[in-house]
């Protein structure tokens, strides 16, 4: 299944969430002009290595020895925590950067709304700092560069959930060659991706590194993180519907060609 948009309009210009996509493009065209050992050099340097952390001195040799004066010969307690942060920007190809960038562009102008502009930016920030954090705690001694937005983009569904439950989701949905599209309830939706997160991650317990190159439970943190500011804050939705929002109780239906009512509107 793959989302194509949702039925709620804001009511303000998603600012933040605009910077935030052109952000994350535009770092990710800068690394697309570099030399593939300057991007590894740049990866190991700005992605969240767990190892370069708590065994920062044996990290440091290691990259040094591999590549020299791209990277530094030793790391500071502030080279190895700043990419708790800086690892957020970072994409390893087109298909990964797109599909967080799609998911923050259909998730996050809501959210944006209701927490405001500036609130936003510190919420989708907190986001990406808990879920490196926890990706840190689910294997502390791996060696493999974490990066993506993810897990602050996870963060975001996980407060859109508790947001707009009852929203609905259009999704594009294959199964062998027959393509259909579904419009599904925003909370179900969310559950089933945060349950496939989760299940994913248990299988990676006690193995100390990735399943597949999924930071798991990077994605399984932001979304609590989220969830969770979300329940204690008690931010709303706003309540009375705008114009938008009632144009956005219809969705084009490729079927029949016409714009349908939601079920639920």
């Amino acid at each position: 299944m793959f989302p194509i948009r949702d039925n709620i309009v804001a009511r303000r210009t998603p600012i933040v969430t605009v910077v935030l996509i052109l952000a994350n493009l535009a770092v990710f065209g800068m690394c697309a002009m570099m030399s593939e050992r300057e991007l590894e050099a740049f990866f190991f340097r700005y992605g969240l290595i767990p190892a370069k952390i708590f065994r920062p001195d044996i990290v440091s040799a290691y990259y040094w020895r591999k590549f020299g004066a791209l990277v530094p010969s030793h790391y500071s307690l502030a080279d190895s925590l700043m990419p708790v942060l800086s690892c957020m920007f970072l994409h390893g190809g087109v298909v990964h950067v797109v599909g967080n960038m799609w998911m923050l562009w259909i998730f996050g102008d809501n959210v944006e709304d209701c927490l405001g502009h500036f609130g936003f930016l510190l919420f989708y920030v907190a986001c990406g700092a808990a879920s490196s954090l926890f990706h840190l705690l689910s294997a502390p001694l791996s060696p493999v560069v974490t990066i993506g937005a993810s897990g602050a983009v996870a963060g975001v569904m996980g407060a859109y959930m508790i947001l707009y439950p009852r929203a609905r989701v259009l999704m594009l949905v294959w199964i062998l060659f027959i393509v259909d599209f579904w419009s599904v309830p925003a909370f179900l939706f969310l559950f089933y991706w945060f349950l496939i997160q989760v299940f994913s991650g248990v299988a990676t317990l006690g193995s100390g590194m990735l399943s597949g190159g999924v930071a798991w439970w990077a994605h399984v943190g932001g979304f609590l993180a989220g969830f969770g500011f979300v329940l204690v804050s008690g931010v709303r939705p706003p309540q009375k519907p705008s114009r938008a929002y009632e144009r956005a109780r219809y969705y084009f239906d490729p079927r029949t060609g016409r714009y349908t009512k939601h079920p639920f509107g």
